[in-house]
Parts: structure tokens; C-alpha cells; sequence
């Protein structure tokens, strides 16, 4: 997200804008912790990991008094448009404040990838290399050990870091929400694999599925054998940001600021085969995000 707080500000700086920056999201709003940013502010920080504004989530915000609260600190501070980095939450947010007449614009940071229109989400892409890394480094320990590992990875309701990183970092199975998989099929694969000389396994099971620990039991009580279990949790979130997620972030940044000096608003950005979009919030709403099935069967076809 830095990258595109960058992107904004400097973009902005470019066509002679005034920018400023809102700590802590809809809460700072609401209690004007407000800054003025310049080209100093956002110095240094492209390569930094999580944002320099911070985040948090608000439950008043979500009420028409908190609404009120928001857009009166926007106006006292001269604020003429918003853009907003995150996901759905932050997006109805943003959309509630165009309903009250203050434009908006989107720019989707998630490191789930579970946001429509979009191929591509801010996050992704640091959190799927430093997934496959983890897995790169635990298959040496479950080579050596002769074990099945069972790794928990992040995504909330998508499977789009799971595919990705379990094709990535060749898993022998992939378990994502978009395609049932059930437990004798797991095992099939497996007593397969050891029939054929294999002695370890690495299974990937994106948090939407359930968890690593129950998927273990599982598998242990049909098999009888040894299995570990790695939930990565929260390091998922963290690190330097791959040069993907800089090039994306800067390129949704700078688009938002057009955006909202072409009179745009109730809108977010995307990219779409590499290209820059922008589509209306309400558009972005009424879809679903869908994962392309076909990698998953790609993943299947190798993993044999």
C-alpha cells in the first residue's frame, strides 16, 4: 500500500494538487487526524511493507452519524476527493461517502485477491512469493523427515493464494473453496505418490476450506501416517512488496488521481489483461470474484 500512497501524492504533486493523509482509515476520518503530505512524506517508502498511515477497522463509521462526522472533517480541511486503498469494506465505505456528495475512488489492496474487476489486487503478489518461499524451505524438512505436510495459507473465502502458490511451489494438493475435493481423493493421491517410491507430501489448504490440524487428523487416521502441520498466518502479510506489487500499486495510484480530476467518482481502478480500468463501485459489488479453474486443473495434471 505504500506504493500507491506514493503514487497518489506524487501524481498529485505532478498536476500541482494538494494532498493530504488519513492515519488509522474511516476512524482517523472521523477524528480528523489528518496531515498534509508532500513529496517529502512519501520518501523512501516504496519498498516498505504494510502502509505508513496505518489501518483499522470502524464500526461507528459505519453509522450515518459517523458518515456525517466524516465528511464534515473532509470539508473543514479543504478535502475536494477521497481515494480509498483496501477491499469491499473500504469500497462501501467510500461508496456511502459519494452518496452524500463527496467523490470517491477505489484502488483494491488486498492480499487475498478476492476483489471483482480486477485481476489483480495490491498484496497479492508479496504475500504469494513469501508463501512460496515458506514451502520451498519446509519441503526440504519433509524430504529429509519422509512426512506429509500440511501448510495453512491465507485468502479468507478465495483460493487464489493457495492455487497459485501450491502450482508455484508444486504441491501434490491443492485444497481451495472454488473446487471440492474430498478426503478418499486426498488419500488416493497419496497412496499413489508412495506406491511410486514417494516418501514426503506437501498439501496446501486454503483457510475458506477449513483447517490444516483437522485435514491432518484426517488423513493420519486413513493412512496411519506421520503428518506436520504449518499455518503461516501472519507473516503472509508482511515484507518488502515484489516489484509486481510496486508496478501495480503505482499504476492504480497515479490512475485514481486522474480519475478524480476527470470528474469521476463512485468508482474504483483495476487492472485488467495488464490494462487500467476503472469500473462503478456498484458494478464492482454486484459481481464475484471467480478463479480461474483452468490453473487448477493445470496444478492437478502436473502433481500426478
Amino acid at each position: 500500500m505504500n506504493a500507491a500512497v506514493r503514487a497518489t501524492v506524487r501524481r498529485a504533486a505532478f498536476h500541482g494538487l494538494q494532498m493530504y493523509g488519513i492515519n488509522h482509515g474511516y476512524n482517523g476520518l472521523m477524528r480528523g487526524d489528518i496531515k498534509e503530505m508532500t513529496l517529502g512524506s512519501v520518501g523512501d517508502i516504496i519498498h516498505r511493507g504494510g502502509t505508513i498511515l496505518y489501518t483499522a477497522r470502524s464500526e461507528e463509521f459505519k453509522t450515518e452519524a459517523g458518515q456525517e462526522l466524516a465528511v464534515e472533517q473532509l470539508r473543514r480541511h479543504g478535502i475536494e476527493g477521497l481515494i480509498v486503498i483496501g477491499g469491499d469494506g473500504s469500497f462501501r465505505g467510500a461508496q456511502s461517502l459519494t452518496k452524500k456528495g463527496f467523490p470517491t475512488i477505489g484502488v483494491p489492496g488486498t492480499i487475498d485477491n478476492d476483489i471483482p474487476c480486477t485481476d489483480f489486487t495490491i498484496g497479492f503478489d508479496t504475500a504469494l512469493n513469501t508463501i512460496v518461499e515458506a514451502i520451498d524451505k519446509i519441503r526440504d524438512t519433509a524430504t529429509s523427515h519422509e512426512r506429509t505436510y500440511i501448510i495453512e495459507v491465507m485468502g479468507r473465502d478465495a483460493g487464489d493464494l493457495a492455487l497459485y502458490a501450491g502450482l508455484a511451489a508444486g504441491a501434490e494438493t491443492i485444497l481451495i473453496p472454488e473446487a471440492a475435493t474430498d478426503l478418499d481423493e486426498i488419500v488416493e493421491r497419496l497412496h499413489a505418490g508412495h506406491h511410486r517410491g514417494k516418501k514426503h507430501s506437501i498439501i496446501i489448504v486454503a483457510e475458506g476450506v477449513g483447517s490444516a490440524a483437522e485435514y491432518a487428523e484426517l488423513i493420519t487416521r486413513r493412512t496411519g501416517w506421520e503428518t506436520r502441520v504449518t499455518v503461516l498466518g501472519h507473516i503472509q502479510r508482511g515484507g518488502s512488496p515484489t516489484a509486481f506489487d510496486r508496478m501495480l500499486a503505482s499504476r492504480l495510484g497515479a490512475a485514481a488521481v486522474d480519475l478524480l480530476l476527470e470528474g469521476k467518482a463512485d468508482r474504483m481502478v483495476g487492472v485488467q489483461n495488464n490494462q487500467i480500468v476503472d469500473v462503478d463501485f456498484d458494478e464492482a459489488f454486484s459481481k464475484r470474484h471467480r478463479l480461474d479453474l483452468s490453473v487448477y486443473q493445470l496444478a492437478l495434471s502436473l502433481s500426478i
